[in-house]
């Protein structure tokens, strides 16, 4: 379903009661009685997966998965399934110069891409009362699964032009494959791009921002909003993220968020950040109710603010703890 999304975004700053957007999407696999390795590979029960999370929980648009093993796998690289855990990288695929020149470009449809087009394109005929958002990663952080996390960093300082090339042929396969996303219907782009809050400020305006804004303004208009999403320890970043043309930002745990509400326009979008694995995985739900209520209390009032989890909510994460946090969204907001 179209929607216009510079509308709905004004809406998300100027509504009092908001509902959340946590990045809620393989816990589903509960719902559907599938398993994550089932689901990765299929696309049709990717779509049956979101559908049956907008059905059970009141969220304020559908999250896609947030595999980012898949534009690398896409790209040749080595992957790990499991049952019940999401697909892990298997060791570097670029080495050398001769490597990063050697890298083909793949066409959309490559591998798992051509599943999570189509589970996109289905689940925007399934769900049909909240935006339906598709998750991609980001270039720096595609570049450091094709090069090695760890590499990467030292090859930004002594081989930049290496990283460059990858970062080119990244770029413009996630161009692509953000445009076949948004062709199928999707009404946001979610980037996850990680990889670069591991940077330094002058890094990170070299070898991430100018790429990621390459992919955001090849998709991005009314019809389809564009979301960055950082797990990182990103407050040391904070005037790099301010510079990007971006209206929505999701943040994870490892930050205050309160401080990044304070430095960010308070026209952005900013969503966040209960701890995914250690309070909504892992813990009880009045720990959760606790959490998700003392982080209400400190951001709510900034206008920007809309409660999230910090990052993708792991496969077999209690049902009981995902009605804990919505419940205690809902009673923060009907007893103000």
């Amino acid at each position: 379903m179209k929607y216009n999304m510079d509308e709905w975004l004004q809406r998300q700053l100027e509504d009092e009661k908001k509902k959340a957007l946590p990045i809620l999407s393989f816990p589903g696999t509960q719902l559907i009685g599938r398993n994550v390795e089932e689901l990765v590979n299929d696309g049709h029960l990717q779509a049956l997966c979101m559908k049956a999370i907008a059905d059970s929980f009141p969220t304020g648009a559908a999250f896609s998965l947030m595999d980012l093993s898949v534009e690398a796998e896409a790209f040749g690289a080595k992957v790990l399934y499991s049952p019940d855990e999401v697909p892990t990288m298997h060791g570097a695929m670029i080495e050398d110069e001769d490597q990063a020149n050697a890298l083909q470009v793949p066409e959309v449809g490559t591998g798992r891409t051509g599943e999570c087009v189509k589970g996109i394109r289905e689940a925007c005929g399934m769900i049909t009362d909240r935006p339906v958002l598709a998750g991609i990663i980001g270039p720096y952080s595609l570049a450091g699964r094709l090069l090695d996390m760890t590499e990467i960093m030292i090859l930004c300082r002594l081989e930049p032009e290496m990283v460059e090339t990858v970062l080119e042929k990244a770029t413009l396969f996630l161009i692509s494959y953000a445009k076949a996303l948004k062709e199928a219907g999707a009404n946001g782009i979610v980037m996850a791009e990680p990889a670069a809050g591991l940077l330094s400020p002058d890094l990170m305006e070299e070898f991430s921002n100018p790429y990621v804004e390459r992919v955001r303004a090849a998709v991005e208009d009314e019809s389809c909003l564009f979301v960055y999403h950082n797990c990182g320890t990103v407050l040391p970043l904070k005037k790099q993220l301010a510079a990007m043309n971006v209206r929505a930002y999701s943040f994870g745990n490892a930050i205050d968020l309160e401080e990044m509400l304070k430095s960010l326009p308070s026209d952005r979008l900013i969503i966040g950040n209960i701890d995914p694995v250690g309070v909504l995985r892992n813990g009880s739900p009045e720990k959760i109710k606790e959490e998700t209520r003392g982080l209400l209390e400190r951001c709510s009032h900034y206008k920007n603010f809309v409660l999230s989890s910090g990052c993708d909510i792991p496969p077999l994460t209690p049902m009981k703890n995902l009605e804990a946090f919505f419940e205690a969204a809902e009673e923060f907001y009907c007893g103000r």
